[in-house]
């Protein structure tokens, strides 16, 4: 045998373990002497174990901080650096790889064909070209149509391990209890309590071999597994029936992201989302990038209008605006569904939460500054929660609209009059999801109770 290939993988605790696993994992070639983490906090510094790891790393992988990257390829003698995380522009895909090629390292990126696993059941998949496209909104009204027709349906999120990456090697959610259980943060809270209130079950963990098998064979069955995506990645199983969602409020981001462009390029169907909000003439231009970078997909357009538990709440009121975390820092996106809602109510002003952050909201603002007059709902720990929790009693304000996909007041104690804001998809003309769901569901003979 000859020299091993030393390995570092360049990720955010998520794709980054999946390439591992199903690329490195067992093959005595290549020696993967780390990952370094970005975007999620709290990841550098810690291990991927060697219960994980498999026989080749006894000692687990060590997991550093990217800013140290030129270094680690020097110190750590590294033939090739993977790329593997999501959302992020081609600018800052390609500055990175300026990085490693300076420093003497080759850059590779893995393709879905080397990081896709086969499925024994039909797999839906629903990605976006960019976080906060409405992924969620879209997989929740695929299932809903699926389950309409009598089909048992199992979801896969895409991965979140924050944690004790062990005991989260498979995770299965289908009781609220479950959340507490495996010690969610409000991100993974997020993804999965909108499932499991609608009585779905949903998986996620770090081995999504393992997660994948027991999907298959859950107790409660499975005719057909819904692939939940995360971020704007593609998919971790070989899909039946790819969908990809566009976003028109950040007009050519569907082709200068990585890796939605992929998404967009491997879709079957694309939804182009929130038609209703949107300039008619960032639609169009929309349509016409995907009629120019995937002409064979079949293209569906939808809303995305808000629906607020209480109006009253917000009717002339100084409001802070709480949206969703990842959507506002690496998604960019400057406003979310309590944005909308509390301009479509009359609020009389939209307060900026930053003269009361405290603690590690505060350097979320500082290596954010673009996210403005609105409070990221940011929860990967305890702390975190203390200090979201704080900051949002600090504020001077009379109400607080929240527009997260869970409803946050369960999870912090807001002392204020609050209220929350969600989107829903709905189809508009034709053709619709049922529609290509009813294809589907014949091409693959499933069966459909009466």
């Amino acid at each position: 045998m000859g020299k091993r290939e030393n390995v570092l993988i360049i990720g955010a605790a998520g794709r980054d373990f999946h390439n591992f696993n199903v690329y490195f994992r067992g093959k005595v070639k290549y020696n993967v002497v780390g990952f370094t983490g970005a975007q999620i906090p709290g990841i550098a510094d810690k291990k991927y174990p060697p219960e994980l790891a498999g026989n080749l790393y006894p000692e687990g992988i060590p997991i550093y901080a990217e800013e140290a990257l030129p270094r680690l390829i020097r110190e750590l003698n590294v033939d090739f650096c993977v790329f593997s995380y999501s959302d992020v522009s081609y600018q800052h895909v390609m500055g990175l790889g300026a990085i490693v090629n300076a420093a003497g390292s080759n850059y590779m990126m893995l393709s879905p064909r080397d990081t896709m696993l086969k499925s024994k059941k039909p797999v839906i998949a629903v990605c976006a070209v960019r976080t906060g496209a409405g992924k969620s909104q879209t997989s929740r009204r695929i299932i809903e149509l699926l389950m309409e027709r009598g089909l048992r349906v199992i979801a896969i999120r895409h991965p979140m391990p924050y944690g004790d990456l062990v005991a989260q090697r498979v995770q299965r959610f289908a009781e609220l209890e479950d959340l507490e259980k495996h010690k969610c943060t409000i991100e993974e809270m997020e993804e999965y309590e909108p499932h499991v209130v609608r009585r779905n079950v949903i998986y996620a963990g770090v081995d999504y071999q393992d997660i994948l098998t027991a999907a298959e064979e859950d107790p409660k069955g499975c005719d057909v597994i819904v692939w939940d995506g995360g971020n704007n990645d593609f998919p971790f199983y070989n899909t039946d029936l790819m969908i990809t969602v566009a976003d028109p409020h950040r007009l050519g981001h569907e082709v200068s992201y990585y890796p939605g462009e992929i998404c967009l390029r491997i879709a079957d169907v694309v939804v182009i989302n929130k038609i209703d909000s949107a300039p008619p003439e960032n639609v169009q231009r929309v349509r016409e990038n995907i009629a120019k970078t995937n002409p064979n997909a079949t293209v569906i357009e939808a809303n995305s209008p808000i629906q607020v538990d209480d109006p009253e709440v917000i009717k002339g009121k100084k409001v802070l605006v709480i949206e969703d975390g990842p959507t506002l820092t690496h998604g960019e996106m400057k406003y979310g569904a309590g944005t909308i809602a509390a301009r479509q109510h009359g609020a009389r002003e939209l307060v900026d939460p930053r003269p009361y952050t405290v603690g590690s909201i505060s350097e979320t603002f500082k290596s954010y500054p673009y996210i403005g007059t609105l409070l990221p709902a940011m929860g990967y720990g305890k702390q975190q929660l203390k200090d979201l929790e704080a900051t949002v009693n600090k504020v001077d304000c009379d109400a607080v609209v929240i527009g997260t996909p869970i409803n946050l007041s369960r999870i912090i104690d807001i002392k204020k009059p609050n209220t929350r804001a969600s989107y829903e998809l709905r189809e508009i003309g034709m053709p619709k999801l049922g529609e290509i769901l009813s294809k589907f569901v014949k091409m693959h003979d499933l069966f459909v109770k009466k």
